[in-house]
């Protein structure tokens, strides 16, 4: 018998409350085989979803109704100074270590969720969250949140290669990038560190830009996102956000 206090809804609804896509958008999403409802592909656009109690996945990503915390999970975000040579993910089958190992004992038992990736070998702010909406909201490309990080190259980096950046240049797979701001903040004997801050998030974007315009990146720090600050944060550690905080970035991306 389904319980009334949680009745369910059409999976293109309940995506859009997600915040994941609208619902002609989700529609879309279905058709081209990206969603899967408790590990089985939804072909069909009418399947009904318990926003409380199943799992639905969008690109292999969780997508978390609002109506989900009232199972008795409390609202927690963290931000975490990602090492090196951790990746991000729940449980990795080569073995190596996971975001969630490194994370201190009173949170090992959260329901939370890595808001978006840092790839093995770069470091630095990653958000952790219980707060599906939340959750949902900053890895869409509508709310994408400017990200800077601070990136140690080889060698010299020309004003030609910046403006190409600037200008927003195209991979050599053939997608076009939006302009990325981009400065030197110094040079020392390991090389120059530029600033440069996204305003999408393609995968290993900055790596790829970088191998296209010869540049060997030696090191790369995320070192904000949207409101939020890496801070003074040493790898591997990790804080809550303050509830001014949260109440910041959720107003960044349009929740109230």
């Amino acid at each position: 018998m389904t319980d009334t206090s949680s009745p369910l809804l059409r999976i293109n609804k309940y995506l859009s409350e997600c915040g994941v896509a609208s619902r002609r958008g989700a529609d879309e999403l279905i058709l081209a085989g990206r969603v899967q409802l408790n590990g089985v592909a939804v072909t069909e656009p009418g399947v009904r979803v318990d926003p409380k109690t199943d799992r639905v996945l969008v690109d292999g990503k969780p997508a978390t109704h609002p109506a989900a915390s009232s199972t008795g999970v409390r609202d927690l975000t963290l931000l975490l100074h990602k090492p090196v040579q951790v990746v991000t993910t729940r449980s990795d089958p080569q073995g190596r270590q996971t975001v969630f190992d490194i994370l201190p004992q009173e949170y090992r038992n959260e329901r939370l969720l890595h808001v978006g990736r840092l790839d093995f070998f770069s470091e630095g702010l990653l958000l952790l969250t219980t707060d599906g909406s939340l959750m949902n909201r900053l890895i869409h490309p509508r709310w994408h949140l400017p990200k800077v990080y601070h990136v140690l190259v080889r060698g010299a980096v020309s004003e030609i290669k910046l403006g190409i950046m600037r200008d927003g240049m195209i991979l050599k797979e053939g997608e076009k990038l939006a302009p990325v701001e981009v400065s030197v903040l110094r040079t020392d004997a390991g090389g120059v560190w530029l600033e440069m801050t996204l305003l999408q998030g393609l995968n290993r974007q900055i790596r790829r830009m970088c191998r296209d315009l010869g540049l060997t990146v030696l090191k790369l720090i995320r070192v904000r996102q949207g409101p939020l600050s890496l801070g003074s944060l040493n790898p591997g550690q990790c804080r809550p956000l303050t509830p001014e905080e949260v109440r910041g970035l959720r107003r960044a991306v349009g929740l109230k």
